[in-house]
Formats: C-alpha cells, structure tokens, sequence
C-alpha cells in the first residue's frame, strides 16, 4: 500500500464546497449517483451488450453507507487521475467523459462527500482489464492505494464513514428521501435498502390510450410535486434545448415571483426552486422539466442565464399562450375558470401581446358601470369606450356617469389602463378615452325651469364659501336621489389643483419655484354639484343665507371629498371639523340656567 497527498489543499476545497458551492451538505447524494450514472453511460458507450445499469445504496449498521455500481469502473491511473486531484479536464476528456451525455465530474464530486465523511473508499474495477483497486481517501488531506480482492465484479463501490456530527446525513431515512428526490427519474434501477426508488419513465412521458386518463394521472402527479392539486396541466416541448415535461397551473392566485420550478438535467434533479424558466407574466405556472442541453451553474443547483436559456424561456411563454388561445376556441368553460383564478398574468401578458390582448378583449370580465361584462360586450353599440383610473374615482362616478348617458369602466386594477390604450392597436373601430369628470358634469340635468331665481341666494352663499376653498358650486339634478353632492375635478382643474397643493406643502424655495406653474390666464376649479333631487338640497336652497347655511355648505363639501376618497388638504380639514362642531353645537344648544 503506497500512500499519497491530494494534488490540493483538501481542507480548503471541503471549506470551500460546503460554504461557498452547495448549499447543503444533502448534495453528497446526488453527487454520488452521478457519478454511478456516467459509469454506466460510459460502459454502455464502450460496450452496447453491457447488462443494464444498476446501482445499490447501503446504509450500513455501522453508520457508513456503500453506494455500488456496475459502471466502467477504473484503473489504477485512472483512480489517481480523478479521485486525487480537480480539474483535469483534458485527462477527462480523453477517456470519453466529456460529452454531454454525462451529468458531472467524478473528481469534485467525490471529494464533496467529505462535507459528511471523515474517510472514503473505494473500490473499482475496470470494464477495460486489469485487477481490482482500492483507493483510501481521509479528510485531512492523505490518501492510499492498494490492491483489492480479487473477485470484485466490474464497476465500483463507494463506502462513506461519516464525520462526527454529520452522521444523521447516513442514515438509512434520510438516505432514502435524498436518493428518491435526486434520482427518482434516472434511467438506471436504483434501489436503497434493496428497495427501488427510481421510475421506469417520467410521469409525462407514460402513454396512455385516453387523453382525459393522461391528464388525471398527470394532475395527480402535480398535487404530489406540489402539495396540492393544480388546476391545469399543459405539455411542454423545447427539443433544441433536450427539454421535455410539463407546466402545472395553480390552482390558487399566485404571487409575482419566478421560483417554483423542479428542473431534471439528464434525469437528475438539479433544482426544486429554479427562477427564470418561464417567463415573468407566467407566474401562475409551475414547470417539472428534464433537459439535457441547459447548461447548470457551477454548483449544479441552478441553471445559468444564456442565450439558450433565454430562447427555452420564450419558447415556453408561447406553448403557455398557445395553450390559453386553444382553451378559448375549444374550452370556453376551463377558460372562464382559469380567468377567474390569474387574469392578473393573462393581463400582463396582454400589454405585449396582440393574440392575448384579444383573447382579453372577449372573454376577460371588467368591471363597468353597466355590470361586470367582457369589454367586447361593453363596446358593442358604443363609438368610445370611456375609463376612470382609479377604483375610487370610479366608485364615485359610476351611478352618475349611467345616469348620464355616459358609461365607463373602471381601470383602476394592475394593467387595465394600458390594455384599454392598446385596445384599439388590435380593434381599429375600438375608440378610448379616459373619461374627464369635467365632461360629465356638463351633461347632468339642469334644474328646472323656474329655479334659477328661487336658489340664487343660496348659490352666492356657497360660492362665498367654496371660494375660499378653490371650488365653485354648481346645481343639477342627478341620480342616484341619495348622493346630496358630487366633488368633480376635470383634467384641467386637477392639473392646477396638483400644483396648488404642492405649493401649500412645499417649503418656501421650493413654493417659489412651484409658483411659476400656477400662472394661468384661465381658472379651471374643482365643483361641488349640488344634488337638486336629494331633499336636503332643496331644504338649504330655502334656507335664508347665515352662519347655520354656510356650515351646511362646508359640510357638504367635506362629506362630497370623503365620499370620493379626494385627498384632504389642511384648509378642507379645518372646514370639515368646523362646520362639524357647529353643526353639532346647533344641534344641542346650551340651557339657559
């Protein structure tokens, strides 16, 4: 027995591989069926007749653990070529380990079992000829080479001793589930503790004589993979890429996020939680994929961001799109279930998307002052599609705008606006606008003949008031009878009012320099439209002008702000709380003692 040192600092490297290159020591697994399954591919490639790859994981009563293949096996320089030094790539590519039918790199792979082993053997036995050999590794750096008995069958056995402390990564549990979750869809038989863990082929790729049977089996296999039953399951095919599996649609909204995704390079699982597969609009989507030409990170837990990858990702993006453009011709029902769950991903993807913005345009519900309805439904009859941009706004205009012979709807939600504005990109009859309160307020009922004179002075009153708060008041009649008042800000207004405010808040410099925008040759004011069917306006409309009507008019003002969520500026809450308390202090008068 002759003894050697490693053609590197083995400490170092094992600091290095546990620290820095995997992210757990659970790797040792997956690192030793790997090397078990290049054996076997570089047998079969030497010799087609060779019996079929097998490999056997032991854990021992001990505490060690024996991984066995029948594999090529190695020789004694072979030995010393990959199990005693890292990096020797050209060596490696001589003896036909280079090619991409081989998952990893039997140098580093080996040595990151000393993250859980103080000690290593091997024993291996060349496809090519020649004696057994027994090869010694130890952590603190030294290892031996001997001869080994005689009768060892073709291939190599693996015996890790473990490190203290790291014994729980041998045992036969957790062996087990590591084993079954790296190796369950190699194409070898592997077993561990003489029971098999790995399948005969890949749940999508078993045939089945009904479409409906492959789909059940396949959902199944998603509630197991993921914890719970998704809703949908689309194939998925990149043969430039090797790539074959499936994409499971959720069944539950999704947060925006890119992980999730169980990728199989050359049937070993590379990652549980792999970001960037898809792309970004797709997030309602969680892919189990196999693929033999994505190149892996250095660590082998991720892939690495390239060209390919990039090319894998859009040509997913559009099987995903493909699928949801097939279930809109020939599954309207599955549609309107899967829109219900993630329109927010159909959405985005309509933004960029003209197939999609379509699809959008027909099947997705928005909501609308005439109800929630399809925009194709809502337009069918209507020259201009009118929008409000904020879920508040449109709370506040909704009942008005009907009543106003002026429909909208509400595009207050995640990229509503921009599919509107690019609606008319795919529908050249489709016209939109967004909608200014000011328009509307214009097209509200006068009052009746005979009133002008009656509610002047109650008007001079609420302009004296209204002034001081940059508002001007104005009467219509209106449904629904239970509004009393109506803030309105048309465009124009909303552009002075926005700097008006800036300047209240801003500091003196800032004010200054604010002020040059406020220089207008035409006032455009907010308005408060007075209600004249609410009974309330009709009652302050002959209600003689005094202290009590002012107060009447500042709280109409304020409850008009609040009720259309307008942001509160200090003067609009100064007049709210004090048309408040004195409303109330004229509610209950103090008795005279």
């Amino acid at each position: 027995m002759t003894e050697h040192r490693f053609q590197v600092d083995l400490r170092g490297v094992v600091d290095l591989l546990s620290h820095h290159l995997y992210a757990s020591p659970r790797v040792y697994v997956r690192e030793l069926l790997q090397n078990a399954a290049d054996a076997i591919t570089a047998r079969r490639v030497q010799d087609p007749g060779a019996p079929a790859g097998r490999v056997v994981i032991e854990p021992l009563p001990d505490g060690a653990l024996r991984v066995t293949d029948n594999g090529i096996g190695l020789t004694e320089e072979e030995v010393h070529t990959f199990l005693a030094s890292v990096g020797r790539t050209s060596k490696r590519d001589d003896l036909g380990f280079a090619r991409q039918d081989f998952l990893g790199q039997f140098g580093i792979g080996l040595l990151s079992c000393f993250m859980v082993a103080d000690a290593i053997e091997v024993v291996s036995r060349s496809a090519k000829g020649g004696p057994a050999v027994r090869w010694t590794g130890f952590a603190e750096g030294r290892y031996s080479v001997d001869a080994a008995d005689g009768g060892a069958d073709i291939g190599t056995t693996v015996t890790l001793r473990p490190r203290p402390g790291a014994g729980h990564w041998l045992t036969a549990t957790a062996v087990r589930e590591l084993a079954s979750s790296y190796g369950q869809l190699l194409d070898v038989e592997v077993t561990v503790g003489g029971a098999r863990i790995t399948e005969p082929q890949a749940p999508w790729e078993v045939a089945h004589d009904d479409p409906e049977v492959r789909r059940t089996a396949l959902l199944d296999y998603g509630a197991r993979v993921l914890g719970s039953r998704p809703m949908e399951v689309i194939d998925l095919n990149v043969p430039e890429a090797g790539l074959r599996g499936v994409g499971f649609v959720l069944a539950s909204p999704a947060a925006v996020g890119q992980g999730g995704h169980r990728v199989y390079l050359k049937r070993m699982l590379l990652s549980e939680d792999t970001s960037k597969l898809v792309p970004e609009w797709a997030f309602f989507v969680r892919c189990v994929v196999d693929t033999s030409m994505l190149r892996p990170t250095a660590s082998r837990e991720s892939l690495y961001e390239d060209d390919l990858l990039s090319s894998v990702r859009e040509a997913l993006g559009g099987q995903i799109r493909d699928w949801l453009l097939d279930l809109s011709v020939n599954d309207p029902d599955r549609l309107s279930r899967f829109l219900r769950v993630h329109h927010l991903g159909v959405k985005a993807l309509a933004v960029r998307d003209d197939e999609m913005l379509r699809l959008v345009d027909a099947w997705l519900p928005f909501e609308t002052s005439h109800g929630t309805m399809a925009l194709r439904t809502f337009r069918q009859g209507r020259s201009m599609i009118r929008y409000v941009e904020t879920v508040d706004e449109f709370r506040s205009l909704a009942a008005i705008a009907s009543a106003a012979g002026t429909p909208i709807v509400n595009a207050g939600y995640a990229y509503d606006t921009q599919i509107l504005e690019r609606l008319s990109h795919v529908e050249p009859q489709a016209r939109v606008r967004r909608l200014d309160p000011g328009e509307l307020a214009a097209k509200l009922e006068p009052l009746p003949p005979g009133q002008s004179e009656a509610v002047a002075p109650f008007l001079e009153t609420a302009r004296a008031v209204l002034r001081e708060l940059d508002c001007v008041p104005l009467i219509r009649q209106f449904d629904p009878v239970t509004m009393p008042a109506l803030y309105v800000v048309s465009q124009q207004a909303r552009t002075q009012d926005t700097v008006r405010r800036s300047i209240d808040a801003a500091d003196e410099l800032w004010s200054d320099v604010l002020s040059a925008f406020d220089e207008v040759t035409v006032e455009h004011r907010p308005e408060l439209v007075l209600n004249w069917r609410h009974p309330l306006i009709r009652k302050l409309a002959s209600y003689p002008p005094g202290p009590a009507l002012r107060h009447a008019v500042e709280a109409l003002y304020g409850q008009a702000l609040l009720a259309g969520h307008h942001p509160l500026r200090a003067v609009d809450t100064a007049a709210l709380n004090r048309s408040f308390l004195s409303l109330l202090d004229r509610a209950f008068p103090t008795e005279n003692a």
